[in-house]
């Protein structure tokens, strides 16, 4: 793994569940302690969005059929690529070393919720039908903010092209429902109590 960082998931906090959460909890507990808590955040947030944009890369880690050895290789190939080191990088080796690798979005996920509660931040899971810009996502922040009362926002961005258009916002219970879909639903509905 290089520079004696040790991935030890067995104390991981009680609070997180499942090996995403203790393979999460882990490595907060190490980018803590090496003041790299900012950087590897950055640094989940570019996997996850790797992922989620690349159909190749989603089949590499999760494929059953594909060897430790050569998602390792191929996880770290692409993390050269986009310039991901350090911490991170010996993270993602042992995650695939271990036969984790599909959890990879799922441990991103949680040491991202972790970060946002430990810094007071309310998380809302946006889901629209196309990518938002920055200056949408930025609009969006600003919006929810005021929306909840001035509290600090992180936005965890999905794109989910069945939705047709609009945005579902969840934060924490409450869901805001805005889609294309939803609307068409409900006027399905509608129009069959009319018929």
């Amino acid at each position: 793994m290089g520079r004696g960082e040790a991935f030890d998931v067995s104390n991981a906090a009680a609070d997180t569940s499942g090996v995403a959460g203790r393979y999460a909890s882990a490595l907060f507990d190490l980018a803590d302690n090496a003041r790299a808590l900012d950087q590897v955040a950055q640094d989940l947030a570019t996997i996850r969005k790797l992922v989620a944009e690349s159909a190749d890369l989603a089949r590499l880690i999760a494929s059953p059929v594909i060897g430790r050895a050569a998602q390792s290789k191929g996880l770290l190939a692409v993390l050269d690529a986009v310039g991901i080191q350090g911490l991170t990088r010996n993270f993602v080796g042992a995650v695939a070393a271990n036969g984790r690798a599909r959890e990879l979005p799922a441990m991103a996920s949680a040491f991202l919720a972790e970060l946002a509660r430990r810094r007071g931040e309310t998380t809302a899971a946006v889901t629209s039908a196309v990518p938002l810009t920055e200056a949408q996502l930025q609009q969006l922040t600003d919006t929810l903010r005021g929306v909840l009362g001035g509290a600090k926002v992180s936005i965890d961005a999905h794109v989910d092209p069945d939705i047709l258009g609009g945005l579902v916002v969840k934060v924490g219970s409450r869901l805001f429902d805005s889609s294309i879909r939803s609307k068409l639903q409900r006027l399905q509905l509608a129009m069959k109590g009319v018929a």
